[in-house]
This record gives C-alpha cells, sequence and structure tokens, in this order.
C-alpha cells in the first residue's frame, strides 16, 4: 500500500494506491460526503486479487483530506473534478481506468468531458445523467410533485432515510448504528444485508477520519452544470454504466438514459443491488468492472 498526500489548489487529499503498480491503474471516485472508504476494503481486495492496481482517496471535507467551512471556501464540481486528475498526478498515473459512484458519476461524466485523455475506460454507477435534475427531483419528493423529465424521482424510502438522520443521536456508537441503518434502507431490501458488516465498514470510516460525525459540505455545492450533457454525445472514452435495479437514488431506466448520452457506452444490469455496496454485490460488480477494464480494444483505442 502507497499513501499520498496531493496537493490540489490549495487544499490536501489524502489517497492510497493498492494492488501491483505494474497491474492496470483503477482510480475510485466517491459519493458524496464520502471518503474513501465508501469503498470497503474487501471490495478493493477482490479488485487487485483481478490484477487490478486501485487507487482510492478522500474528497475534499471528508476522511484526512483539508476540511474547511465550505460557506468560506465554497467550490464546485469543476474543483471536485480536478481534484481526481491531481490524484493520477500525484501517483504518476498518465491515464487510468475510472469508476465512480452516485455524485461522483457526475465528476466522471465530466472528467470525460474536459480531460478525456486521462481515461483508458470509464464505468459509472448508483448515478444519473448530467443533464437530470437530482436536487430538484429530492426537492420533488418532498413536495409530493411529479417527475419533471419523465425519468423516475428517488424512491420514497429515501425520506426515510432523510428522517433517520436528522435526528440527534447520542455518541459516536449510536451514529454508527444509524449510518448502518442508513446502508439498510439504501440496500432495498433485496439482496442480503449483514449489518455487522456494514457496522465494521462504518467503523473504518470513522477512525479513518477521527471521528464519527460525518460530513455534510456536499449538501451545499451549487448544482451541476447540466447545460453540458449534450457535449456527451462527442465522448470516445470506451464507457459502461452500471445499473442497479434497487437503486433507491437513481432507479431505472436512469442507468439506459445515462448509457443513452455516451456514443457506446454499455449498459450493466446487477439484479437486487441498491444504492449501496453490501458484500452480497462485490462479487458481480468486480466482475463487471473487470471485463470492462480488461476488455480488448480495437487497435488505437485506449
Amino acid at each position: 500500500m502507497t499513501e499520498r498526500i496531493v496537493r490540489s489548489g490549495d487544499v490536501r487529499l489524502w489517497s492510497e494506491a493498492l494492488g501491483d503498480p505494474a497491474h492496470p491503474p483503477l482510480l475510485l471516485i466517491a459519493g458524496g460526503n464520502q471518503s474513501s472508504r465508501a469503498w470497503p476494503r474487501d471490495f478493493v481486495d477482490r479488485l487487485t486479487s483481478h490484477g487490478l492496481r486501485v487507487i482510492r482517496y478522500d474528497h475534499r471535507d471528508t476522511g484526512r483530506s483539508t476540511v474547511r467551512d465550505f460557506a468560506a471556501h465554497p467550490y464546485t464540481y469543476t474543483e471536485l473534478t480536478r481534484d481526481a486528475v491531481a490524484v493520477l498526478d500525484a501517483h504518476d498515473i498518465p491515464a487510468a481506468h475510472v469508476v465512480t459512484m452516485s455524485m461522483g458519476t457526475i465528476m466522471g461524466q465530466l472528467l470525460a468531458l474536459d480531460h478525456p485523455g486521462r481515461l483508458l475506460s470509464l464505468t459509472l454507477m448508483l448515478g444519473g445523467g448530467l443533464d437530470v435534475d437530482f436536487d430538484g427531483n429530492i426537492e420533488r419528493l418532498f413536495k409530493g410533485e411529479a417527475s419533471a423529465d419523465g425519468l423516475p424521482l428517488p424512491g420514497p424510502a429515501l425520506l426515510d432515510a432523510v428522517e433517520l438522520m436528522s435526528q440527534p443521536v447520542d455518541g459516536a456508537g449510536a451514529e454508527i448504528d444509524r449510518r448502518v441503518e442508513r446502508s439498510r434502507i439504501f440496500s432495498g431490501g433485496q439482496v442480503p444485508f449483514d449489518a455487522d458488516e456494514f457496522r465494521r465498514w462504518e467503523q473504518d470510516a470513522a477512525d479513518h477520519a477521527g471521528t464519527a460525525t460525518e460530513a455534510t459540505a456536499h449538501h451545499m455545492l451549487p448544482s451541476h452544470p447540466r447545460e453540458r450533457a449534450p457535449e456527451l454525445a462527442q465522448v470516445r472514452v470506451p464507457t459502461q454504466v452500471v445499473q442497479a435495479l434497487n437503486d433507491l437514488i437513481a432507479p431505472p431506466p436512469h442507468g439506459r438514459h445515462l448509457a443513452g448520452l455516451i456514443p457506446g457506452a454499455r449498459l450493466v444490469e446487477i439484479p437486487g443491488m441498491g444504492h449501496a455496496l453490501p458484500g452480497a454485490v462485490h462479487a458481480p460488480l468486480a466482475e463487471a468492472i473487470t471485463a470492462h477494464v480488461l476488455s480488448p480494444r480495437p487497435q488505437g483505442e485506449r
């Protein structure tokens, strides 16, 4: 394992690389308010066992990266996307296979638009197209309004998760417990859920950050640049979209819609998977990622 502190503008980002340095590099980009630990070590080890060198990092304002008051130090998705490029630079990686989830899927699409030369391939999961107003859709869900674009809103269980996380708790143990319960809600109930497994991962995230208090800065991000979605038609990076069929945040057919924005993108559907990474989905997910990363490309294509 190689740990590195990455300079990106005026912030420092914690990162690590695992696996054989001679193997193809795979950068993991986590979701909103998530540190590198959103990618469980069990899952990372599965990827490295498939012959990949995995790099994961803490978003700014999470984990061991720079944490500041957002109002005093605001930023946008553009800066978050540059952070990912800075991580590659710090690990001396000219180009990498990139896997994103949730909020990271917006960053993945912006990487493909603004930094295509840094991508060998792209896997987008647990998220939606650059043209989707997810912030507005969550607000519509709260208000009981209909979708504005014909794509489904997040599932009603999201309201249960928000209510859960809005209640005060007493102590770090109770905070870990409710984060586990939120993961149970997000997992959707169609695949086995091991609470002890998630408790171990949440405790690892808390230990890594030095606090059980969860990051919240990314809730204050300005909306992503939806007007740039038409540019995705020019993307030539080999792209795979993973649709979790029981995803609470981006339910079907969000994945199919996203794949349709990028020429040649392939869609992989994982039955039962929700908006979480329980051990029960690690094998099919790792197989889908590895197959995409290691698939032969025509000569001249990355």
